[in-house]
């Protein structure tokens, strides 16, 4: 996972107060290393593993069936409905167990959840951050988070009331390339440097400074 030296920080704040001396904006950079711990899709394929024991019965030949339980109880054995069940709730537990274990290795807990539901949480910790710690936090509405998680290699962007309503979402879209292909190409504090002069640059078009503009959030980097 990339990590931020103190070279990088230093690269960020001076973006970032560069950026803000050409508009009224305020923008606050904030980094994670990851936006969710995504311990449900492991419990959901571990419920799916464990629903396919009964479809698997169901499916397999009768021979093989007959092969298994004979390897086990014999082959003379008589097995009662209520056995069969309990080896059935077994071997489903048994699965359950197995798979819910193997999705606590992380690297294959987010390989194996989906792009979209990535999207999805990282959108929604951006938004719970952008609310915490940069809505309503200047006096005409001009905070902007940029966010970026680690983990899922994506990035947000959460913009107030006085930047959202002048700005089309798809602008901020060279600003989130640049820091996407800086975090894959190993480099974070360049990419963040880049997408935040990117997004000065939108600032400083759709807010120009003013005589009163005052510096009312933090320009440093912040790391979670």
């Amino acid at each position: 996972m990339p990590r931020f030296s103190e070279a990088d920080h230093a690269l960020v704040t001076e973006a970032v107060a560069r950026a803000e001396r050409s508009s009224d904006g305020e923008i606050v950079t904030i980094v994670a290393p990851r936006s969710d711990a995504y311990h449900d899709v492991g419990l959901h394929y571990a419920v799916l593993a464990m629903l396919l024991v009964p479809t698997a019965g169901a499916v397999i030949p009768q021979a093989w069936l007959d092969w298994a339980l004979g390897l086990v109880f014999g082959w003379n054995a008589s097995l009662s409905f209520r056995l069969l069940m309990l080896i059935l709730v077994v071997a489903m537990a048994i699965v359950f167990l197995i798979v819910r274990f193997a999705f606590a290795w992380m690297p294959l807990r987010m390989a194996l959840t989906p792009a979209s539901t990535k999207t999805r949480r990282v959108r929604r910790r951006a938004v719970e951050l952008f609310r915490a710690g940069t809505e309503k936090r200047t006096k005409g509405r001009t905070g902007i988070l940029l966010y970026l998680s680690l983990l899922e290699h994506r990035a947000e962007i959460v913009a107030d009331e006085a930047i959202h309503s002048r700005v089309e979402p798809d602008v901020w879209g060279e600003a989130m390339v640049a820091l996407v292909e800086g975090v894959k190409a190993g480099r974070p504090g360049e990419g963040m440097a880049l997408a935040v002069g990117k997004v000065g640059e939108v600032l400083a078009q759709c807010l120009p400074p003013t005589l009163d503009n005052p510096n009312e959030l933090p320009d440093r980097l912040i790391e979670l």
